[in-house]
C-alpha cells in the first residue's frame, strides 16, 4: 500500500478575519479550530502521518491545538502560502512518502468521504482536487460604464482541499514555481504540466476566511448530534510472570500477559472501541507492533491518543463497558480501582464505566489458561456529519 502523508498548512495570519489570534487558533466548540483539521486527518486509516506548517510565532498556540494527537514536530512556514507548502514538502523529502495530501488548516470539517475520493483518484491520476460546481450566476464588472456582464459558469468549479499529489511531482513543481503567486497547489502542479483530476467535494468542507464563516462553523457545531457506538476486542497469550496489567491496574497473578507493549488486553480493546466510534482504523494502525517506540509502552498512552482523536472530532464520550474473559485472576477485588482508572482516562464519571468479568467454564484457550481476552463497547455523542 502506498504511504500517504497529510501536510496541513496553518502559517497564515488571517488578515481578513481579524482578531487577537490567527483564525486557526480561535476556539471552535471547546478546542482550537485547527485541532479539528488535524484530528480528522490523523484519524483517517489511510493517512500514515500528519505534519503541520505553522508560523514561528505560533508555536505555543500550536502545541495546545495538537496536544495528544500524536502529530510530528511542526514545520516553520514562509512568507507566503506557496513558500510554506514548499518548505513543508522539503522537510518531508528526507523520508519521502508516495503520496501527499495538502490541506488548509482553516477547513475544519473535511469528511472521510472527500479524503477517500482524493486517494482513490490518485490510483490513476497524477493529482486530484475536491471541488464543487458553481450554482450561482456569475457577473463581471465592465470597466468604464459601471455595468456588468454575465459570465458562463459551465465547467467552472470551486476548488477545496485536501488536494492530493504524487509526492515527487508536486515537490518538483513547487521548486520550479519559487517566487510566483499561484492560488493553490493544483495551480502549481498545472504549471508544471501535471494533469489534475476533479473529484466531488462537500459543502461542509468550507474554508473559514471571515467572521461570518466562523459563525457558520459554530452553528454547525451546535446542530444535532448523533449517538455512535464502537466495539473492540483483544486477546493476549499468558506466559511466565507474577502479574498482569488490566485497565491500567497491576494485578497479582501466577502468569503474565505477553505482548509488544504492556499487553493490557482490556485497554487495547477499549482503544479499538474508541477508534471505532469515529471510524479511525484500529490500534495496529496507530501503534504498530513493528515500531520499537511502543515496546513495553503503557497502554494508557494508546487510550489517551484515541480519546484525543475522538474529542478532536467535537465528540463527547458517554459510556464505556468492558468485559474481561479469563479463569484468573479474580477481577472483583480490583474492580473499583479499574473503574476509577478508566473513568479518569476517558474524562467521565465512574458511574458511566462498567467493568465486568467472566470465565469460559474451562473451555477453549481461555479455559486452559493459555490467554486472556477482553471486549469493550464505547458510546459517544458526535456532531452529525452532513454535507
Amino acid at each position: 500500500m502506498k504511504r500517504c502523508v497529510a501536510l496541513v498548512v496553518a502559517a497564515g495570519r488571517g488578515e481578513r478575519f481579524g482578531g487577537d489570534v490567527p483564525k486557526q487558533y480561535k476556539t471552535l466548540g471547546d478546542a482550537p479550530l485547527l485541532r479539528q483539521s488535524l484530528g480528522r486527518l490523523s484519524a483517517h486509516p489511510d493517512i500514515a502521518e500528519v505534519r503541520a506548517v505553522i508560523h514561528p510565532n505560533d508555536l505555543p498556540l500550536y502545541e495546545i491545538a495538537a496536544k495528544g494527537l500524536g502529530i510530528g514536530a511542526p514545520i516553520m512556514g514562509g512568507q507566503e502560502r506557496q513558500d510554506s507548502v514548499r518548505l513543508g514538502l522539503e522537510t518531508l523529502a528526507a523520508d519521502a512518502p508516495d503520496l501527499v495530501l495538502i490541506h488548509d488548516g482553516a477547513r475544519p470539517f473535511v469528511g472521510a468521504d472527500v479524503i477517500d475520493r482524493v486517494l482513490d483518484a490518485l490510483e490513476h491520476s497524477e493529482a486530484a482536487v475536491p471541488a464543487l460546481p458553481l450554482s450561482d450566476t456569475l457577473k463581471r464588472l465592465v470597466e468604464g460604464d459601471g455595468g456588468c456582464e454575465t459570465v458562463d459558469r459551465a465547467n467552472l468549479w470551486r476548488a477545496q482541499t485536501p488536494q492530493g499529489f504524487h509526492f515527487q511531482r508536486i515537490l518538483e513543481a513547487h521548486r520550479a514555481a519559487v517566487g510566483m503567486a499561484l492560488t493553490d497547489d493544483a495551480g502549481v502542479a498545472e504549471r508544471a504540466g501535471v494533469v489534475v483530476s476533479l473529484v466531488e467535494g462537500e459543502e461542509r468542507n468550507f474554508k473559514i476566511t471571515t467572521q461570518q464563516d466562523f459563525q457558520h462553523a459554530r452553528d454547525l457545531m451546535r446542530e444535532a448530534t448523533e449517538t455512535r457506538v464502537g466495539f473492540g476486542i483483544d486477546v493476549h497469550k499468558l506466559g511466565e510472570g507474577n502479574s498482569v496489567t488490566l485497565c491500567g491496574v497491576v494485578v497479582p497473578n501466577d502468569q503474565a500477559l505477553e505482548g509488544h507493549s504492556d499487553a493490557d488486553v482490556a485497554l487495547h480493546a477499549l482503544t479499538d472501541a474508541l477508534l471505532g466510534t469515529i471510524a479511525a482504523g484500529d490500534i495496529g494502525r496507530h501503534f504498530p507492533p513493528s515500531d520499537d517506540q511502543w515496546r513495553g509502552a503503557s497502554s494508557v498512552l494508546f487510550v489517551n491518543r484515541a480519546v484525543a482523536l475522538v474529542r478532536a472530532r467535537g465528540a463527547r464520550i458517554v459510556h464505556a463497558d468492558i468485559t474481561i474473559m479469563g479463569e484468573a485472576p479474580r477481577i472483583g477485588p480490583h474492580r473499583r480501582m479499574m473503574t476509577t482508572r478508566v473513568a479518569s482516562l476517558l474524562g467521565i464519571d465512574s458511574g458511566r464505566v462498567a467493568i465486568k468479568a467472566t470465565t469460559t467454564e474451562q473451555l477453549g484457550f481461555i479455559g486452559r489458561r493459555e490467554g486472556l481476552a477482553a471486549q469493550a463497547v464505547v458510546t459517544i455523542q458526535c456532531p452529525v456529519e452532513t454535507t
